[in-house]
């Protein structure tokens, strides 16, 4: 063999090294991911471990349990990141079908905790089904409309809308109205980035507030709106979860109490280690703490766009906008809710709350956001080898 060509096939070679590590996922979102998932971890440790000391249980049961979830979110991630996200579209349906009835199940032999009927024990694991309807409800509508985003289309109301109805009505009446608002926000975002029509939103959203606000909501659904415009008038009733949500941020300052030094987790801001963690955060880690956070999810933010952006198939941007709206539009509800910028919804923050199903779910849809950006980076790949 020449030198010629030995010199050919070791630059080949280099090159091929070159494209092998270009074939690794998006990192920066990766890595912001792994940062939220390890912060959730400690704080939920944090938050959860005077409780179950309280209840003479194992001070890091919550963060076991959590753990198991982690586990197996891993290991979905790690095959959804391998598994081309256009095979996806054949197993929509199937999964969707799943969805509902693990749903109905909830609503036969469902436990009931706060008056809520949101859980289904299978065995050891106590899963929360609603969650699995996020990426359901954006597999369902990216299936639809990457062709057009005609609403009335018979074949998209019978493959989509209906299903999609059904997992809405379904978690109504559990009730979870604050993950009926994330589905229907999530279902906006992709219709609307799909070409739909801005004016037929518009109209809808004037039809159906209305009838949410006066009909649809129930007592105590009705009074955090109340609550939220003047906390101070009920400080030890229905005030009093944002107020020492508040106190928390207000103990933390800047740089915080230190981690393990909340007071407010100790005997009086309940939930700490799901709803109101964020609190607990800004109290032992300040507003650098939170700011961290923030950052984390806007990476998350940008880099899923980004994804959306330059993917070249219509149905791998919806899927890849629709996926990270719902898993920042989430995240940045919680802190709002924290923070009385919203009323009280009683969503949890994706990677940091405790919770097996969310953050399964969670990192499920991280690893359909990894494939789609391998998929970009592959075809880059391809278009370089053609032009040399």
């Amino acid at each position: 063999m020449s030198l010629k060509n030995m010199s050919y096939l070791n630059n080949y070679d280099n090159k091929e090294k070159m494209s092998t590590q270009n074939m690794q996922s998006d990192r920066p979102l990766l890595i912001a991911v792994i940062f939220l998932v390890v912060i959730g971890l400690m704080a939920i440790f944090s938050a959860s471990a005077p409780k179950c000391i309280d209840m003479g249980l194992n001070p890091a049961r919550f963060l076991i349990q959590q753990l198991l979830g982690v586990f197996v979110g891993i290991i979905g991630l790690r095959f959804l990141s391998n598994f081309h996200y256009k095979k996806l579209m054949t197993y929509t349906l199937p999964f969707a079908a799943f969805v509902i009835i693990m749903l109905i199940l909830v609503k036969v032999m469902g436990t009931t905790v706060n008056g809520a009927q949101r859980w289904i024990n299978i065995g050891p694991m106590s899963l929360q089904p609603s969650e699995f309807a996020k990426p359901a409800v954006v597999m369902l509508l990216a299936g639809v409309f990457y062709r057009d985003a005609n609403i009335f289309d018979n074949n998209k109301i019978v493959t989509a809308f209906i299903p999609i109805l059904i997992m809405i009505g379904l978690i109504f009446t559990q009730p979870n109205l604050s993950m009926v608002l994330l589905l229907l926000a999530t279902s906006v975002a992709i219709y609307i980035c799909a070409g739909g029509s801005i004016q037929l939103i518009i109209g809808g959203a004037a039809i159906m507030l209305p009838l949410l606000l006066f009909k649809g909501l129930k007592g105590y659904q009705s009074s955090r709106i109340t609550t939220w415009l003047h906390p101070e008038a009920d400080p030890l009733g229905a005030g009093y979860n944002i107020i020492q949500s508040l106190v928390a941020f207000a103990s933390g300052g800047l740089y915080g109490l230190g981690y393990g030094a909340s007071k407010q987790k100790l005997a009086w801001l309940p939930e700490a280690h799901t709803d109101f963690i964020f609190a607990v955060i800004g109290e032992e880690h300040g507003f650098i703490g939170c700011l961290l956070i923030i950052c984390l999810f806007w990476t998350i933010l940008q880099r899923g766009f980004l994804i959306a952006v330059k993917c070249q198939d219509m149905y791998g941007k919806l899927l890849a906008l629709g996926l990270t709206f719902s898993i920042c539009f989430q995240g940045f509800l919680n802190m709002w809710v924290a923070s009385s910028f919203v009323p009280a919804t009683g969503v949890p923050m994706p990677f940091i709350s405790y919770g097996g199903s969310s953050i399964m779910v969670s990192l499920w849809m991280v690893g359909i956001l990894l494939n789609i950006s391998k998929d970009n980076v592959k075809r880059i790949r391809t278009n370089v080898r053609s032009i040399q």
